[in-house]
């Protein structure tokens, strides 16, 4: 149970990416913003400024998804993480906080593969790959992990990172190709760990 009592009616929400888990935004939700938010499963604030119930993307078409929510040990704050449909912040950017990716450009990587699968074009270098089927790209991925290993045991600590860097690409692609996703990979992992 939410209190939104608390906060003269509002409380505030954190919206989360659900692949990155960078903080897009900070707003304000009523119980009839929640409510609503929850039916549509798109994330719908109560705007101070307008005074109305207000949709993120109504304009825009840049509707935050929601994937999970998560109340706070007070019961007067909500996290939810959220898959965006473009930018999130009104200036452009993907956060209204202008992080960096920092270690999460590797799940924003995912999405830029998935993109080229989603919209092929004669240029990228996925449809490259895909094309040639997924003999040739397990293949990259064994050839990408033995010069990882060249790299490691003889190489710069550069020439290790480039390598790295080549295998861990290789390596989305083909679970893209699979038809799996780093989320699968990480629940998995989870799941061994326990």
């Amino acid at each position: 149970m939410i209190d939104f009592e608390k906060g003269d009616g509002l409380v505030p929400v954190i919206i989360q990416d659900v692949q990155t888990l960078e903080v897009l935004m900070l707003g304000y939700m009523n119980e009839e913003a929640w409510e609503k938010t929850q039916k549509d499963k798109k994330v719908t604030f109560y705007s101070r400024s307008k005074n109305r119930l207000w949709t993120k993307g109504e304009e825009s078409g840049n509707f935050l998804w929601v994937k999970s929510f998560h109340v706070d040990c007070d019961q007067d704050t909500i996290l939810i993480k959220a898959l965006p449909a473009g930018p999130t912040c009104h200036t452009g950017n993907r956060s209204c906080f202008a992080t960096g990716y920092g270690n999460n450009f590797i799940t924003e990587l995912e999405r830029i593969i998935a993109q080229r699968y989603e919209f092929p074009s004669e240029e990228s270098y996925v449809n490259h790959l895909r094309n040639k089927g997924l003999n040739k790209i397990a293949q990259k991925v064994g050839e990408e992990a033995v010069e990882t290993v060249i790299a490691a045991l003889a190489q710069t600590d550069k020439e290790f990172v480039d390598e790295t860097s080549d295998l861990i690409f290789h390596l989305l692609v083909l679970i893209r190709e699979k038809g799996f996703s780093l989320e699968t990979i990480a629940k998995n992992l989870e799941e061994r760990h326990k």
